[in-house]
C-alpha cells in the first residue's frame, strides 16, 4: 500500500462490540482538560461546544456574542449563545477550530462537524468505530469510545412507568479509564 494511504481492514471491526452501529464518540484536550463524550458527526455544518463546557472550562469570557440558528436533523432549531476558537489537541495533533456555543442539555459535550474532520483531513468510520488522518509524521488513528457512545445514545435509559411500589434504579457501570491520561476529564453528567 502506498505511503500515506488510509485504510480500514475487517481485522479493525473484530474487536467491537457488536453489532457496530454505534456514533462515533471520543475524547479531545481542550484547555488542558480531557473533555469526554465528543460525537464526530460528518452530517454536521458546524462545530458545537456547550456552554456548560465552556463554564467548567473557564472560558465563558471568550465567547463572541453571535446569534445564529442552527437547524436539527428533524428541523428542531436552536439559538447559538456565541462563538469561540478553541486550540483541540487530538492524539498530539494540535488545530484552531471555531465552535459555535450552544446553551441546553445534549447527549454529548461537543460535536464536531465537517469543518474540523475537512480542515484535519480526517477519515471517519464508525463501522470500524476509528478515525484515520494525514500527518506530517504520518498517519494518526484516534479510536472510538465505543461504551461512550452506547452510554450516551442508549435506549435502556428509558425507564418504563412501574405500577410496583418498590423500584431500583439503574445504575450505569462505569468502566475505568484504561489510559493513564495526565489531563482531567470532564463528561456530560459533571456540573
Amino acid at each position: 500500500m502506498p505511503e500515506g494511504t488510509l485504510s480500514f481492514s475487517e481485522e479493525d471491526i473484530e474487536a467491537l462490540s457488536q453489532p457496530p452501529n454505534d456514533a462515533l464518540v471520543i475524547s479531545i484536550i481542550l484547555n488542558k482538560i480531557q473533555v469526554n463524550h465528543v460525537l464526530v458527526d460528518i452530517g454536521s455544518s458546524t462545530n458545537i461546544i456547550r456552554s456548560m463546557v465552556m463554564e467548567l472550562l473557564g472560558l465563558l469570557d471568550q465567547i463572541i456574542p453571535d446569534s445564529r440558528v442552527l437547524n436539527g436533523f428533524n428541523m428542531a432549531s436552536k439559538m447559538t449563545k456565541g462563538e469561540i476558537i478553541l486550540t483541540i489537541n487530538v492524539v498530539e495533533t494540535i488545530q484552531d477550530t471555531k465552535f459555535h456555543v450552544i446553551k441546553g442539555d445534549m447527549s454529548y459535550n461537543a460535536l464536531l462537524g465537517r469543518p474540523w474532520i475537512h480542515s484535519m483531513r480526517v477519515v471517519p468510520s464508525t463501522l470500524h468505530q476509528m478515525m484515520k488522518f494525514p500527518t506530517k509524521d504520518g498517519n494518526k488513528t484516534v479510536y472510538g469510545e465505543q461504551h461512550a457512545a452506547k452510554e450516551m445514545f442508549a435506549a435502556h435509559d428509558l425507564v418504563p412507568i412501574s405500577t410496583s411500589s418498590t423500584s431500583e434504579k439503574s445504575k450505569t457501570n462505569r468502566l475505568p479509564n484504561s489510559n493513564h491520561n495526565p489531563y482531567p476529564r470532564l463528561s456530560p453528567r459533571d456540573r
